[in-house]
């Protein structure tokens, strides 16, 4: 196994970690290959729906041709109100790898997923180049994946939207905004959704997000970077995919 490539000139700097509540072990992993450590700094937590509502839009989503999963707690709360099985015939994907692997985990045995992991490589597969007509089921969670569901809509499909779990918002407590504000830069800021970077700058008070906006941000997609100009971010890198190897390895 060949070991990771060093990180050199960000030496001793942390990764400032947007993911869920009890969801940074992959980016703290990642992290310590490169000798790094991980400030988690969670806008929100993931709780599942369990009511009529969103059983009957499951059941309508996973009964389409195409079934699309945006993440893989959208897998797990899904998997927990109904089995997961692809009927003859149908298609299953996943915005990324980790999610097809939630879904093969799940019993979905050849649930597909794009190299380039975000929306835009998701419409780029074959099974959503022409949706005109066709059924398209999408497990997901109110917010999020906007340009998804959009261009889905817009290109014709019959789209059967599923909320399988919500994120309940988590406001750091002022002692977590202390720690921050005297943390050690320089800092990392692996960014693969738009809306924690937003929600976090929202509550965050304003010499916090002067101090976050000093940060090296890393991009899972062009969308993201540009959306980390527009926030007031200056030192932006885009990296290959969403993964946290592949964001901490962009800042190499």
């Amino acid at each position: 196994m060949h070991p990771a490539p060093a990180v050199p000139h960000e030496a001793g700097c942390y990764v400032i970690s947007l993911r869920p509540t009890g969801a940074h072990a992959a980016l703290r992993r990642a992290a310590a290959r490169h000798g790094l450590q991980v400030f988690a700094l969670s806008p929100w937590r993931i709780a599942h729906r369990d009511d009529a509502h969103a059983r009957a839009a499951l059941d309508a989503a996973l009964a389409a041709e195409v079934v699309v999963f945006t993440s893989p707690p959208a897998v797990a709360a899904a998997a927990a109100l109904r089995a997961l099985r692809a009927a003859p015939g149908q298609t299953w994907l996943g915005v990324g790898a980790g999610t097809a692997r939630a879904l093969r985990r799940a019993g979905v045995g050849d649930a597909d997923a794009p190299s380039r992991m975000d929306s835009e490589g998701l419409l780029a597969l074959p099974a959503l180049a022409d949706v005109a007509g066709r059924s398209v089921g999408l497990v997901t969670a109110p917010g999020g994946r906007g340009v998804l569901a959009a261009t889905l809509r817009d290109a014709g499909a019959d789209l059967r939207r599923a909320d399988v779990y919500m994120r309940i918002p988590t406001p750091p407590s002022p002692a977590r905004i202390a720690r921050l504000m005297t943390l050690p830069t320089p800092w990392l800021l692996p960014l693969s959704s738009g809306e924690a970077l937003q929600r976090t700058l929202d509550i965050l008070p304003p010499p916090a997000v002067h101090r976050l906006r000093q940060a090296h941000v890393l991009a899972a997609s062009a969308r993201l970077a540009t959306l980390a100009r527009s926030a007031g971010f200056t030192r932006i890198t885009q990296a290959a995919n969403a993964t946290p190897a592949s964001l901490l390895a962009a800042a190499c």
